[in-house]
């Protein structure tokens, strides 16, 4: 049943034996991010017979709690919604958080269920998502937060490239180790954990960069680049697989048509002006698969000579004219993915998944 997005475990497993050796190297704790494949079991069991992976993190609830069963701890990485605390105490052994106000809350909810519960201050060093910004804030919490007797500070984190995109390098991620060297010394505190942030932080493993990693990071959360073969920043890694993940679509129409729209041009069908070239008449496919399976800006055909040049809900447009295969309808067309086409094809209900090895 297509569209399809293929997941090749055995990969899966050469990447991840790969970005494990080479964190270990430099004395890194490893949190692997599960939301990208929507905490799906067949992969998270992978990663579960690595003992180097202490944590797994996802940003939702949900996916906590369908593995519950692991020894990894569980950390939720977005910060906590006051309506969701009962939860986070009883399915996350840490949360990510920036506000005193819900720490409060999770203070709380942790006493009444009898736990002590860690959490991690999030600090914004500029890419201006998540976390305290202002030095002064994040000291009046950590004091504050020192007195509660049902939670425990673990360390401090930071993101960086989601949201601003800010490159991290050893400027803004010294400032954070900066930042947990000053609160050790005064609040007399050791922090087990200097996270610091996701998959572009990989680049500064790298013995070919020119940037290194400053001594002090002790954790960095890695998602997609277990299945990209590649930091958040592109540097791909040699020795790592690329395509993890496939998307295969089926072609339902196969004609010869203009490349221009004949008539008035208006806004789409999501709000946007189409800009179009024309090239005269072109040999344009439709494929079954659409912006309610894919983000189609995210997909790269395996034949480089496809062109995809737009997508409505349900349907992928590509110029074949330039391939030298013979495309007939009916024929498969594959895709590797990028992180963003792979979040939003594992949480379709439209595609279908089959595994491979």
């Amino acid at each position: 049943m297509y569209p399809k997005l293929m997941i090749d475990l055995d990969k899966l497993t050469h990447n991840t034996h790969y970005l494990v050796n080479k964190m270990k190297h430099h004395d890194l704790s490893i949190t692997a991010i599960t939301k990208l494949y929507g905490a799906d079991s067949r992969i998270i069991s992978v990663f579960e017979s690595f003992p180097e992976i202490e944590y797994f993190g996802d940003s939702r609830i949900k996916n906590l709690q369908t593995y519950q069963h692991t020894h990894k701890k569980k950390v939720l990485i977005r910060i906590p919604m006051p309506s969701e605390v009962e939860d986070v105490i009883k399915y996350a052994d840490i949360s990510f958080n920036s506000e005193i106000s819900t720490i409060r809350l999770l203070n709380e909810a942790a006493k009444q269920q009898g736990k002590t519960h860690r959490v991690l201050l999030m600090i914004d060093l500029g890419d201006l998502r998540e976390g305290f910004f202002e030095e002064e804030e994040w000291l009046a919490a950590i004091a504050e937060l020192t007195h509660m007797t049902n939670v425990k500070l673990i360390g401090l984190g930071v993101n960086l490239m989601c949201y601003g995109g800010i490159i991290p390098d050893a400027a803004n991620l010294g400032k954070l180790v900066a930042c947990c060297e000053r609160v050790e010394q005064a609040f007399n505190l050791k922090l087990e954990m200097v996270s610091g942030g996701n998959s572009s932080s990989l680049y500064l493993l790298d013995k070919d960069s020119d940037a290194t990693l400053p001594p002090g990071i002790t954790n960095l959360r890695i998602g997609d680049a277990f299945f990209t073969g590649e930091s958040s920043l592109g540097t791909k890694f040699a020795d790592m697989h690329g395509d993890v993940f496939t998307l295969a679509a089926e072609i339902i129409e196969l004609k010869e048509k203009p490349s221009y729209p004949i008539g008035q041009i208006d806004v789409d069908a999501f709000g946007k002006v189409p800009k179009f070239e024309d090239k005269g008449n072109r040999l344009k496919g439709i494929l079954a698969v659409g912006r309610q399976d894919v983000a189609f800006d995210g997909l790269y055909p395996d034949d480089e000579a496809l062109e995809i040049i737009g997508a409505s809900s349900d349907h992928l447009i590509v110029d074949f004219t330039e391939s030298a295969r013979d495309y007939k309808v009916g024929d498969v067309v594959k895709f590797r993915l990028h992180y963003g086409a792979v979040l939003q094809a594992f949480t379709s209900q439209y595609v279908t998944k089959e595994y491979i090895g």
